[in-house]
């Protein structure tokens, strides 16, 4: 038996899970989410990561940046990495793409603030 947080909603459920003949079982949550949630954790653990890249612009130094959707767990220090090596050099908003298909996972690294775009 496995015991986890669940992350998906502001309740937090402390969640127990085991595998069994059939699959897996879980207890301890309070909605149909937190199952799911994990399951997903015990199979194929996911995360959608956020962080910052550099700018040229020393008024703006670091943007704010997310993944468009989840990531293989395993994949985040890849990630880390890629964005470490990224300066962005124009204004860019929510939404805007700073890195497209990261890591070949057909997710994007997009911009999360439009402070920088705003400023200048």
């Amino acid at each position: 038996m496995k015991e986890l947080i669940c992350i998906v909603c502001p309740n937090g459920c402390r969640l127990y899970i085991e595998q069994t003949a059939d699959g897996f079982k879980v207890s301890g949550n309070l909605c149909n989410r937190g199952e799911a949630f994990a399951v997903n954790e015990m199979t194929n653990p996911r995360r959608t990561v956020t962080s910052t890249v550099r700018t040229v612009f020393a008024a703006f130094p670091v943007l704010p940046v997310r993944t468009s959707s989840d990531i293989p767990k395993e994949k985040i220090r890849d990630l880390m990495s890629l964005l470490a090596g990224v300066t962005v050099q124009k204004a860019l908003g929510i939404g805007d793409t700073v890195v497209k298909d990261a890591l070949g996972l057909g997710i994007d690294v997009i911009v999360s603030s439009n402070e920088l775009k705003e400023m200048l």
